[in-house]
């Protein structure tokens, strides 16, 4: 403890470069752990961002908040995990990208009132 020192580092400015088009998620689920997003992970997610192919997104998808790959070519949602098959964007669904996920932050320990 005693060579202990505080580092003057600041988790804004490592991880938010757009402050008024960021936020923060929650993960759930497991069908992107081959990209290093585990259940309960925090999401930094910029909206200020064009999507590109291939991109880690987050949407809303027939009401429903997901975490997936665009596969802007194939207009697919993909998981990272092929035990889940990519998902179509079709004309009859709602779809809209809510912003880029620009990095996930491992939760060791949920933290409590965390579903």
């Amino acid at each position: 403890a005693a060579e202990y020192t505080e580092l003057s580092l600041s988790l804004d400015s490592l991880l938010v470069s757009h402050p008024n088009a960021t936020f923060i998620g929650i993960a759930n689920g497991h069908s992107m752990q081959e990209v290093g997003i585990f259940d309960s992970d925090i999401l930094i997610v910029d909206r200020s961002l064009a999507t590109r192919d291939g991109d880690v997104i987050v949407a809303n998808f027939n009401g429903s908040f997901v975490c997936k790959i665009i596969d802007k070519q194939r207009r697919q949602l993909r998981s990272a995990s092929p035990s889940y098959a990519p998902v179509s964007i079709n004309e009859a669904d709602v779809f809209q990208v809510e912003g880029v996920v620009v990095h996930s932050v491992r939760m060791f320990r949920k933290p409590i009132g965390l579903p």
